[in-house]
């Protein structure tokens, strides 16, 4: 079922928000964006963006006024240590795009979840989303996204279609987080690779990221295969963190990461630094936490089957080729 606008991306000045923007743009669809900054690269484009925060309900109500499709890819990432941030944005916020989108009538819902809403500090090999959430998540953005993909899912009814996408690890050109910091960290020798054995992982190139999303909006809607169901998205090519952290050096032109600790001494250092900016108060993210130790000394791949069945993904871009594309835009 091919789309129509107006359509919403909320996050559309990130990394796979603006992307998205970008392609719904490029299909020639009215597009919208409601982000926490002012972007005016997306209005040259021709979006029509809204400024101010996810939680705030009568903006969010506003913004989606008239919308047949809504890409709710606005979140609180990272690792710092005050809860409140987080809850604002990934439940607050979550729960105000759901209500709007029930007040206003829109029949479709695309939320952007992640993996770590089921990871619980073991290894995920192979996994389906039969996978349950943990009894217990190590970090504040885990148990808020899976909070907020609870509501999602729980939202799909007779007149609103949901579904959850749960990427792992998108990068690729306009990589506004990954690999910025990894790229920081390797010219400051503070990278290091966790784990005595190297695990395997899987990521997702940002255009196979964005096709799954279309794929959803397009075949979600209520009482649809994929309604009030979550999938993993991932490039379905598990590689061994080592080289893939290496091969994306490499293509920013850096030597390999050879430096390597224990996941016990990562554990050990992330403890220290938890508790020394829980007790400062600051909303600053420590260079390693314990939950962060886990997710870089364990696996990460998964059965990807549900999203080729009901949304009838298949990843275009292989990781070779978006090495390659990602090395050609760095070079400028």
């Amino acid at each position: 079922m091919a789309l129509v606008g107006p359509v919403m991306v909320t996050g559309g000045g990130g990394f796979l928000g603006r992307a998205l923007v970008r392609r719904l743009l490029d299909r020639g669809l009215q597009v919208r964006s409601l982000a926490r900054g002012d972007y005016p690269e997306l209005r040259a484009w021709g979006a029509e963006t809204f400024a101010g925060s996810i939680d705030d309900r009568a903006l969010v109500r506003r913004a989606l006024d008239g919308c047949e499709v809504v890409f709710h890819v606005a979140a609180k990432v990272g690792t710092s240590m005050r809860r409140d941030g987080f809850v604002r944005t990934n439940i607050e916020g979550t729960q105000a795009v759901i209500d709007a989108c029930r007040d206003h009538g829109i029949p479709k819902l695309v939320y952007t979840s992640t993996p770590s809403v089921v990871h619980g500090g073991g290894d995920l090999e192979g996994v389906d989303e039969g996978l349950p959430y943990p009894a217990h998540f190590g970090a504040h953005y885990a148990a808020t996204k899976a909070e907020a993909e609870r509501r999602v899912l729980a939202a799909d009814s007779p007149t609103l279609g949901t579904v959850a996408l749960r990427p792992h690890l998108v990068w690729g050109p306009g990589d506004t987080n990954l690999l910025p910091r990894l790229v920081a960290r390797a010219k400051a020798g503070r990278l290091r690779l966790v784990g005595r054995t190297p695990k395997l992982i899987d990521t997702t190139y940002i255009d196979n990221a964005v096709d799954a999303h279309l794929l959803a909006a397009e075949r979600v809607r209520p009482g649809a295969a994929c309604a009030g169901r979550a999938y993993f998205i991932a490039n379905d090519e598990p590689i061994l963190q080592d080289d893939m952290i290496n091969r994306l050096l490499a293509a920013a032109g850096l030597p390999p990461a050879s430096r390597r600790i224990s996941r016990a001494a990562a554990s050990t250092v992330g403890a220290v630094l938890e508790l020394v900016y829980w007790a400062s108060g600051s909303d600053a993210e420590p260079i390693m936490t314990r939950w962060l130790a886990e997710q870089l000394s364990t696996a990460h791949w998964f059965d990807l089957g549900a999203a080729r069945r009901d949304l009838g993904y298949a990843p275009a871009v292989s990781v070779d080729e978006g090495l390659r594309r990602l090395a050609r835009s760095l070079a400028g």
